[in-house]
């Protein structure tokens, strides 16, 4: 059976975003086109490195030769997106492994987010040639211009830095309560 395939193309809406308190978050991709509403969660250091591959793809893009593509240094202000996230937030599912493009014809960015999948997952010991990955039962793919994405990239960085503040001494995340801190041997640290 085919996967469902919840294509965007181009998407109203793309954003990263959180539900929760700082150090409790649940992170989202969320992508909208009339009420086509899709959320997908993952992990804070996904939003991170995608955040950060487009951002270094729309770069290369720019600095190629002989392209033809209108790619902004920084994101356009008319495209930016403080809004929280739709509601309802209903997952459609947990991201695993996601990819990432360039579309010469059409000069889109393309991501595509493919579910989690336990059976997916590399082991060790699990020589390469017994990987074999599932077909995904569902995957997101959204197609965004190139101002698009880079709003997108710049949302993901300010919602990442919207998080608990790194302590001083040590750089780990805080909790308003202070966190055991390697550098002071154990003592508990508070905001300083």
């Amino acid at each position: 059976m085919p996967p469902v395939v919840h294509s965007f193309d181009p998407p109203e809406r793309f954003v990263a975003g959180t539900v929760g308190e700082p150090g409790q978050r649940t992170f989202f991709l969320q992508a909208r086109a009339g009420v086509q509403l899709v959320s997908v969660s993952l992990e804070k250091q996904q939003v991170q490195a995608l955040a950060e591959r487009v951002d270094e793809l729309l770069d290369e893009v720019m600095d190629a030769a002989g392209a033809d593509a209108v790619v902004p240094a920084v994101a356009p202000l008319d495209l930016e997106d403080t809004a929280p996230l739709e509601q309802p937030i209903e997952e459609e599912f947990r991201a695993g492994t996601m990819t990432l493009s360039w579309d010469p014809e059409d000069k889109r960015v393309v991501i595509e987010v493919f579910p989690y999948s336990e059976a997916a997952v590399v082991r060790p010991e699990q020589p390469e040639e017994e990987v074999d990955e599932p077909e995904p039962e569902e995957l997101l793919l959204v197609r965004l211009a190139p101002g698009h994405a880079r709003a997108f990239v710049k949302r993901a960085e300010q919602v990442l830095e919207a998080g608990r503040p790194a302590c001083p001494f040590c750089g780990h995340p805080m909790d308003p309560a202070g966190h055991l801190c390697v550098r002071a041997n154990g003592f508990r640290r508070r905001d300083p």
